[in-house]
Order: C-alpha cells, then sequence, then structure tokens
C-alpha cells in the first residue's frame, strides 16, 4: 500500500467514525429484511430454508446500496475531487481507496452479521460456511461495481431510482453465483464453481473499477 492509499484510506475510516449513523443503517436495514421472512413464515417451513441463500443475498446487496450514492457526492460538492485531481496521485488510487474503506465500513459488517441472520433462516454449518465466502467475494464486487455507478451520476443533482437502475444489471452475475454458490452447498453439491467465478468477478472489477471511475469523476467535473 502507497501512503496516499493509506492515508486516503483513513481519512475515509475517519469520517466514517463520525457518521455512525450512515453505516449502522445498512446493518440493521439486512437485520429487519431476513427477520421479517423468518417472522413471516410458518414455523419449520421447508420453503424458508430452500429461500434463504437468495434472502440473503439479494438483502445484503440491497443494504450496501443504501449509502453507497454518497460516496462520491460529498467530496463534489465540497471541492475534494477537484484537489484529488490536482494532487500527484493518480486519482484511481485513491477511488481504489475510498472504495475499500466502504468495504470495511459496510461489507465487512454484512459479511459478519450474514451467519447470525443464516442461523435464523435455517442454515447449517457448512452451509453457512460457504454463505460467508461468497459474501467476502462477492460484496467487494458489489461495491466496487455500484461505486463505478455513483461516479456516473455523481455531477446530477438528484439521482433518485436511477443509481439502482444503474447497478442491479451490472451485478447480477455476482448475486447469481453468489447464491448459487450456498444452494450448490444446500443440496450437498461441490460450491467451488460459483465461487470460482465470483472470484473472477471480483478480481475483474478490483482491476477496473478504479480506473472506470476515476475516468467517470474526471468527465463530471468536466
Amino acid at each position: 500500500m502507497t501512503p496516499a492509499f493509506v492515508a486516503m484510506l483513513a481519512r475515509e475510516l475517519r469520517l466514517a467514525v463520525r457518521r455512525r449513523s450512515e453505516w449502522a443503517q445498512p446493518l440493521v436495514f439486512y437485520a429487519v429484511v431476513a427477520t421479517l421472512f423468518a417472522l413471516g413464515a410458518a414455523p419449520s417451513a421447508p420453503w424458508l430454508k430452500i429461500a434463504a441463500p437468495s434472502i440473503l443475498w439479494v438483502g445484503a446487496l440491497l443494504a450496501a446500496l443504501l449509502s453507497l450514492d454518497r460516496v462520491f457526492r460529498g467530496d463534489h460538492e465540497d471541492g475534494t475531487l477537484e484537489q484529488l485531481f490536482l494532487s500527484p496521485q493518480a486519482v484511481s488510487l485513491l477511488v481504489a481507496a475510498k472504495l475499500f474503506a466502504q468495504w470495511l465500513v459496510i461489507g465487512l459488517p454484512l459479511t459478519l452479521l450474514a451467519p447470525l441472520l443464516g442461523l435464523g433462516l435455517g442454515l447449517d454449518g457448512p452451509v453457512i460456511g460457504v454463505l460467508v465466502l461468497s459474501l467476502l467475494l462477492g460484496l467487494p464486487a458489489l461495491i466496487l461495481t455500484a461505486g463505478f455507478a455513483s461516479a456516473l451520476v455523481v455531477g446530477l443533482p438528484r439521482t433518485g431510482v436511477l443509481l439502482p437502475v444503474l447497478v442491479l444489471p451490472l451485478v447480477s452475475p455476482a448475486v447469481i453465483f453468489g447464491a448459487g454458490a450456498v444452494r450448490a452447498a444446500q443440496s450437498g453439491l461441490p460450491a467451488e464453481a460459483p465461487l470460482y467465478f465470483l472470484g473472477a468477478i471480483f478480481v475483474l472489477c478490483a482491476c477496473g473499477v478504479p480506473l472506470a471511475a476515476a475516468a467517470a469523476l474526471k468527465n463530471a467535473l468536466e
């Protein structure tokens, strides 16, 4: 990690500490979504366990999207984005640090909360292990993709439903493979293939999204 990356990461984490309600909101939302499904089902309903992978993955996706609209908006409004482009550091590196901080603040807590919600939905130990692994690979890809979409619309006064419309088609493969890995583990089948696909999606996003997001931010400033 370069000093610029570490400095940007530390800045984002300090801002997150000051805005505790913003990063707590996705966790509460995730817990409420999964709990409502459990409360709405009959005791020991067989469909709940079958639907649990989809519930947990779609809930994690929606929870991660709650605050990603503000990833670059605050920096755009207070002039920080202009300073990033005036600095001698590669903007793509600084964007990567911002998105990594988003994963630490939002993605990692969601991943840690998922096993508890999985137990409530009837998943057993080995399946929960696959769930956690799939989220460790998939949520960074979701956050990176949503960060790119956020960079595309940062110059607009209001995004409304535009950001979800942009993000959902892009993150569909990650959701499909993530929930598919958990369903495969539920059925006693090998889960390696969908996990490999998730890993490939994550690597592609990690390599390409910071560059694409930096270009989108530059276009928004122009």
